[in-house]
């Protein structure tokens, strides 16, 4: 049979591509970050993170305001797949979802079993999320030498795990609630809903002004701000009839790609890595938080990942698409645990105003997605070869197929 070619939009190449560079760029900034914060200019360094600027500190406005956007590109990112991508069809969004579960659960589970009822329980978040610009970049590093299938998977597992993350922090993440200024936010958010589905305004002007609106309001509700981006990114404009360059949110997504992957990611980097290693550093990742962290990344990711989408295929739910085997899935498992960017998120949410704690954290956080990449990058370099038995299946029923994947776990 001819091989599968998977035919990948050109929204979703330039997605890919730019998390090779934004990646590459991210280990820079933390690598410096790491090196200044521990030199004669470490306190200077990390003063200037806590200079004030409008009644809010540098930090607080890059972790609330700049990742706003983030959340904002990750929210029509989302948009994207349950429109045109791999989310779009039911079946085919399965098994991601699937895999996205068990890459939540499994960790938060082993974080919890080693800090249940103490006051490290609260990290329980942390070894949830992956970093899409991390484990999406160690995979466009491979090439041709894993199926095309697997970064669609692979990108839609992250995003739909970026979801849950975003779930986890505006229901376990929030301090004081204001019910009025939620309320406010929702008002705007409901407005913005109208505009589009009833007035069809098309202009991305009138979204902006009231996302930043709607952005003032979640902060001041106590829910955490970057919410306001992920309910902006569904308050615009997409429709999946319309060509993507006529899309608003296709616009504003293409808009984004640069200057978050090349701005506000590595300011972010900089912001939250300046991690002091001193001399207890090695009792500090013995703590049962640290461990967790470590555990929940590097073990729990692939094993939650693998094991739910073996279940799902298993039970006749969903199935692998025909270029991949349990090995790629496994593969992506490991990449799945380089946490990073939304691990570190949750760490400064899950202990605020507790820097020893948060810097232990980080530390964890750094180590663990530093092993789940290398691990991750060099078990695929070497077993996630496309085999050309793997892309001439189609002829195969789907008892046949599960029968044949099913024993090999991975291989």
């Amino acid at each position: 049979m001819a091989a599968i070619q998977r035919k990948l939009s050109n929204t979703f190449k330039q997605f890919f591509e730019s998390k090779k560079a934004g990646g590459i760029l991210l280990i820079i900034c933390t690598v410096f970050s790491l090196l200044l914060a521990n030199s004669p200019l470490g306190p200077a360094y990390l003063d200037v993170w806590q200079l004030r600027v409008g009644g809010l500190s540098v930090e607080h406005w890059v972790n609330d305001a700049l990742m706003a956007i983030f959340f904002l590109l990750i929210g029509l990112e989302l948009e994207r797949e349950l429109y045109n991508g791999e989310l779009s069809n039911f079946k085919n969004a399965l098994l991601p979802i699937f895999a996205a579960a068990g890459g939540i659960c499994i960790p938060a589970l082993i974080h919890f079993g080693l800090n249940a009822g103490t006051p490290a329980q609260a990290g329980i978040g942390i070894p949830m999320a992956t970093d899409i610009a991390f484990a999406l970049g160690a995979l466009a590093l491979l090439g041709s030498r894993v199926p095309a299938s697997l970064k669609v998977f692979l990108t839609a597992l992250a995003v739909m795990d970026d979801l849950g993350a975003i779930i986890v922090i505006a229901l376990f993440y929030t301090a004081e609630l204001s019910l009025a200024y939620l309320l406010g936010a929702f008002a705007v958010f409901g407005l913005l809903v109208c505009m589009n589905r009833f007035l069809r305004v098309m202009a991305l002007t009138p979204y902006l002004l009231g996302g930043a609106v709607m952005w003032v309001l979640m902060l001041k509700s106590g829910v955490h701000a970057t919410i306001a981006g992920v309910l902006l990114a569904f308050a615009i404009p997409f429709s999946a009839k319309q060509d993507d360059e006529e899309s608003p949110s296709h616009r504003l997504e293409h808009l984004l790609h640069t200057p978050v992957a090349f701005i506000i990611l590595p300011v972010f980097a900089l912001a939250n890595t300046g991690i002091i290693i001193g001399s207890d550093w090695s009792l500090e990742l013995a703590s049962a938080n640290s461990l967790g962290i470590l555990a929940g990344l590097v073990i729990g990711k692939p094993l939650g990942i693998t094991l739910l989408s073996f279940v799902a295929v298993a039970i006749g739910l969903c199935k692998l698409p025909l270029d991949l085997r349990w090995r790629h899935v496994f593969g992506a498992g490991l990449l799945g645990g380089i946490g990073f960017t939304m691990s570190i998120f949750i760490t400064n949410l899950a202990f605020a105003g507790q820097a020893e704690v948060i810097n232990a954290s980080k530390m964890a956080i750094l180590l663990a997605s530093l092993t789940a990449g290398v691990i991750g990058f060099g078990w695929l370099k070497f077993f996630g070869r496309p085999a050309a038995s793997d892309t001439d299946m189609d002829t195969m029923d789907f008892e046949e197929n599960v029968a044949l994947r099913t024993p090999k776990l991975p291989r």
